[in-house]
């Protein structure tokens, strides 16, 4: 497992991270399994969020592996905070709140990175900048970022905050390719020429931000997934070729897809299957040539200028 370097912090962490969105939906011992096989495999850094599973996803987790300082020291754990049912909260008061509740539930005295989960249109930075500062000099948090956030949303954060936000984990496959698109279809009047994101992957580039592609398979806001699907039968037929070359399966290479872009993008993979995950893990170790990058891109059904 290859690792890379998140954002402007020394952290070390594998390029393909567990999200633990389902983890909730697991027994103790079915999560267990799915943790300890996915260190075996190098995977140190794991994904959560106070929302996912109401909480109980974090609970489980801890509990699997019976949380202490050994198997700690071993993982990075990223949380994230802001949503709410029906409205998003940036305050201080819920963010030191969030925080707090995921500490417990995690079993641990840090987290990692605490991401901002989806942008608050009635942010006040300067709230966030003080809880920033608060669970930073409390030890309670090491280090900050976003998730979902445009670049001039950042620069907002960044006026502000004192502390580098080192990630920014935004949706990206094969098939959500819209910050590329934009970028290849510069000065022309195609649809993908729209820029949606602000040029979030080349600002990611320029400020040291690590962008950690959540939805790998998916495509659309939660449709489906790509692979195996009867409505992408270029794109599967693709990827198995070159999958077949590769001595891997159509997921590894869409995962390695993502990995061969030069910005050093960390993905998050959800699978709560231990096999497929071992299956998916392959793709650290896969280098795709420019030109598979390219077949694989058009073979989504993008269209080059």
């Amino acid at each position: 497992m290859k690792n890379l370097k998140l954002g402007k912090s020394q952290l070390e962490v594998s390029n393909i991270s567990l999200g633990c969105m389902r983890m909730s939906d697991l027994s103790k011992t079915e999560a267990e399994t799915v943790i300890r096989n996915a260190m075996e495999l190098g995977i140190d850094f794991f994904d959560h969020a106070d929302i996912y599973g109401g909480g109980k996803s974090e609970e489980i987790f801890a509990n699997a592996i019976e949380m202490n300082p050994t198997i700690r020291e071993k993982m990075m754990l990223q949380t994230k905070a802001g949503i709410r049912k029906g409205y998003f909260d940036f305050s201080k008061e819920h963010i030191l709140n969030v925080v707090d509740g995921s500490l417990k539930r995690l079993k641990t005295e840090y987290i990692d990175v605490l991401l901002l989960h989806r942008p608050d249109a009635l942010m006040e930075p300067e709230e966030v900048a003080e809880a920033f500062s608060s669970l930073k000099e409390s030890g309670k948090v090491r280090h900050f970022g976003v998730s979902n956030h445009n670049p001039i949303q950042i620069e907002l954060l960044k006026k502000y905050v004192e502390q580098d936000l080192i990630v920014n984990q935004l949706q990206l496959s094969i098939m959500h390719t819209g910050m590329i698109d934009a970028g290849l279809q510069v000065n022309t009047k195609h649809d993908n020429a729209i820029n949606r994101d602000g040029s979030i992957l080349d600002y990611s580039r320029l400020n040291d931000m690590t962008i950690q592609a959540w939805s790998p398979f998916q495509y659309g806001y939660f449709e489906g997934v790509f692979i195996d699907n009867e409505k992408f039968p270029e794109l599967n037929a693709k990827l198995q070729e070159i999958a077949n070359q590769k001595g891997a399966d159509k997921s590894a290479i869409a995962i390695a897809w993502i990995l061969r872009h030069p910005a050093k993008i960390q993905t998050v993979v959800g699978t709560m299957n231990p096999k497929r995950l071992a299956s998916i893990a392959k793709a650290s170790d896969i280098d795709l040539t420019r030109k598979e990058w390219y077949e694989i891109y058009r073979a989504a059904g993008n269209e080059l200028p």
